[in-house]
């Protein structure tokens, strides 16, 4: 996050008017992920992955106005954690907010700030379901996600993005949340899974049985959404509708184009053949790799960026099967190896041509101050998600359990959780032997199997 944006110190109608509508294109983001996921989990769970993304919407909705909010970016801790002065929105007023005093206040009312935030404090722990999918009980999945916006999300975006916290006053660099979403919602993930038991850990079957994504459609469909959101939550970093944000923009762009190309090449070259899957993954990671630095490099660093994030993300994803570690949609090698790539790329790449905020790099004659600042976040950010989310997943479990059991696994998230089918294959079956012999059909065994497959 920006944190100031670097223009006058006056509220400007016009940066108003381009944060709340980044903010809306962010808030985009989390439907676009839900049919990004959907579309790789069998059939018999794409409600269930679009629930457990929906729900996010309501449940950090509320919990962000009345007490996260405050505690990522109210009166200070020792630089650890906000306080609850602003709960419930109370005392929001220019003059006691974080940044809106001294040189690079910002340019938009605190409230603005609000909803824009909010946008990410929301996407974050929806990452998190393409790690654990087809898995999850819905209502400890509910559970867990309050709890972690408060000891996780809040926490760390406190340290990152509030001018107060530890992180931010060490110098390390984050303009769009590759520490505090990427990476914070990566090692959220992983924290659930080795929080269950290790016979229970993975998907029945995995990975002897081949799991392939049920509608590639809905994937890449997905994936378009979230490039689109993915300007508001880039470019609207900038904090204004200023020459900042146009770079984050274009850089934004560039480094998703280049690592398209490098992942389907990548594919190519390993197995003879580019795919569709491939070419959507290529373009989530280098929106992923690109979010933290995309307003502190020019336009070289955000290709090779781009470049670094596709080739590596790509080959990174055999990995979880070397571990034993059932990551369902490659949620590790985007999101966590793709924001270690962007947060540490600043610290070789980062240029203050343009950002006067931000650091030269190793590359730029910055020395390697910047870089060690770089390792530092990364390092404890994933420490700390990793440590707390295992506690937090732990404690679900063992009152409420996470776990689904195996029928129903079995079943599907749709049936078991949700009483729902995304195809009513029964119906369909129905209305074509009707039309074919006049009769009305009853549930035919074959039917039944296709709405559990």
């Amino acid at each position: 996050m920006a944190a100031f944006a670097p223009d006058k110190g006056n509220i400007s109608n016009g940066d108003n008017a381009w944060i709340l509508a980044s903010a809306a294109l962010v808030l985009l983001m989390t439907p676009g992920l839900a049919l990004f996921y959907a579309g790789m989990v069998r059939r018999k769970n794409a409600l269930g992955m679009l629930m457990q993304n929906w729900v996010v919407l309501g449940i950090v909705g509320v919990l962000w106005v009345w007490l996260t909010y405050s505690l990522a970016f109210g009166n200070d801790l020792n630089g650890l954690v906000g306080g609850v002065h602003f709960a419930g929105l109370a005392n929001i007023d220019k003059e006691i907010v974080p940044g809106y005093v001294g040189a690079g206040a910002q340019t938009i009312d605190p409230i603005v700030f609000v909803v824009f935030q909010m946008m990410f404090a929301v996407i974050t722990p929806a990452l998190i379901t393409g790690m654990t999918a087809d898995r999850l009980k819905f209502g400890a999945y509910c559970v867990f996600i309050v709890l972690w916006s408060i000891f996780v999300y809040a926490v760390v975006a406190h340290w990152v993005f509030s001018p107060n916290g530890w992180l931010y006053k060490l110098g390390a660099l984050d303009f769009a949340g590759g520490t505090v979403v990427h990476i914070n919602a990566a090692m959220g993930g992983l924290g659930i899974l080795l929080a269950l038991r290790k016979t229970k850990r993975n998907r029945a079957g995995w990975p002897k049985m081949t799991m392939k994504p049920h509608n590639l459609p809905f994937t890449v469909l997905g994936a378009g959404l979230l490039w689109f959101g993915w300007f508001g939550f880039n470019a609207g970093s900038a904090l204004g509708a200023n020459n900042l944000s146009a770079h984050a923009f274009v850089n934004t762009n560039t480094a998703t184009a280049a690592a398209i190309l490098a992942w389907i090449a990548v594919e190519k070259l390993r197995n003879g053949k580019s795919t569709t899957l491939g070419g959507a993954s290529g373009a989530v990671a280098g929106l992923v790799a690109i979010t933290p630095s995309c307003g502190f490099v020019n336009l070289l660093g955000a290709t090779i960026i781009g470049i670094l994030a596709g080739a590596i993300c790509a080959l990174a994803c055999s990995v979880k099967f070397r571990l034993g570690l059932d990551d369902a949609l490659d949620v590790l090698a985007v999101h966590f190896v793709g924001g270690v790539i962007g947060a540490l790329a600043i610290g070789f790449l980062g240029t203050t041509a343009f950002n006067s905020f931000g650091a030269d790099g190793l590359l730029y004659g910055g020395g390697g101050k910047l870089l060690y600042h770089q390792a530092i976040a990364v390092v404890c950010v994933a420490l700390y998600s990793l440590v707390v989310s295992y506690i937090l997943a732990k404690l679900v479990d063992k009152v409420m359990g996470l776990r689904l059991n195996d029928e129903d696994e079995q079943l599907g998230l749709d049936l078991s959780q949700h009483d729902e089918s995304a195809y009513d294959f029964e119906s369909v079956l129905g209305s074509v032997h009707q039309t074919l012999t006049g009769k009305t059909s009853g549930t035919t065994p074959a039917s039944t199997e296709e709405v559990k497959s």
